[in-house]
């Protein structure tokens, strides 16, 4: 199977549990074809949970669901060495990170300290336990959700782990027309349980594989360089994109660019992903906050002042 005709069944497969968000459902899809992590945040109840499950499914992935919580340890996510009286030693409990996919529910509500154990998790895919470094399988994908509004009993994510999901999605909730699709679907019937896979991880490495090798001109890599210079050059923004969020949006870009049947990034593919890659990367200052400014509002500023280029 050609790989847009598979992803456009993985999408179409999803689409049957999470309807009418197929732009979503290919968003979360770009970052995982880009070999990244993906961070969902929105209100409740919009079926952020249900969307992961069903995409892991889809794909045929291995998958851990890990509640956090404010008494959440390290070690409940990683694993811990318990001792065996029996032969006098210590063994390694593999955590639930050791799967293909992990959804990470509501990481927001859990502390500093355990956060920062999916750091090492996130950007080495491997665990260390004492002396002794656990490497995870591939493709390893932490799919993470946090609810932007209610702020009791939450910890802000630090910049260092934000910057480490490649790309933000938000679902949003479905129009009318679909909302009641919905309520007739699932009147009688769990559709997550009726889908079946389309993938297999062999496939998804393939992509991932593929993604890589989608061609970027010199001047796509200059419009990328000059879009993440003027977040660090703005008033409006204490901090601005890191190299990662430059790398990122390469990805992204080359991972649209597949998902379109093209082996080469237009600057298109860098102005559709901008906001998913940035938003959660740039802090806004608190004088440009003052002034009704959002993270959003200042990277389409920035977009519109930087040239285009030409790629033939």
């Amino acid at each position: 199977m050609k790989n847009n005709e598979l992803i456009n069944e993985i999408v179409s497969n999803v689409d049957k549990v999470i309807i009418g968000k197929r732009k979503e459902i290919l968003d979360i899809l770009k970052g995982i074809i880009a070999g990244g992590h993906i961070l969902i945040e929105d209100v409740p109840g919009v079926g952020k949970t249900t969307l992961v499950k069903a995409l892991a499914k889809s794909l045929n992935l291995s998958h851990a669901r890990i509640q956090f919580t404010p008494d959440l340890l390290p070690s409940d996510i990683t694993g811990v060495s318990i001792y065996n009286p029996k032969n006098l030693e210590f063994e390694f409990k593999k955590g639930p990170v050791f799967t293909n996919l992990i959804l990470a529910d509501e990481i927001n509500r859990t502390t500093p300290k355990t956060q920062s154990a999916l750091l090492e998790v996130m950007e080495e895919k491997q665990v260390t336990e004492g002396n002794t470094t656990y490497k995870l399988a591939e493709p390893f994908i932490v799919m993470a959700t946090q609810n932007p509004i209610e702020l009791e009993g939450t910890f802000i994510l630090p910049e260092a782990e934000l910057d480490r999901f490649i790309i933000k999605v938000h679902i949003g909730y479905p129009n009318k027309v679909f909302e009641a699709k919905i309520l007739e679907i699932y009147r009688d019937s769990e559709p997550l349980d009726e889908i079946s896979s389309v993938a297999e991880i062999e496939d998804i490495i393939r992509l991932q594989k593929s993604c890589r090798a989608v061609f970027a001109s010199k001047e796509i890599n200059e419009y990328i360089v000059n879009i993440m210079d003027a977040t660090r050059n703005n008033k409006n923004l204490v901090i601005g994109g890191s190299i990662r969020a430059s790398l990122s949006l390469l990805r992204i870009a080359q991972a649209t660019a597949l998902i379109n049947g093209r082996d080469y990034v237009i600057p298109e593919d860098i102005k559709a992903n901008i906001l998913s890659v940035l938003s959660h990367r740039v802090t806004i200052s608190s004088s440009a906050r003052s002034n009704n400014y959002t993270s959003d509002s200042v990277i389409i500023e920035i977009i519109k002042n930087i040239q285009v280029p030409r790629v033939n």
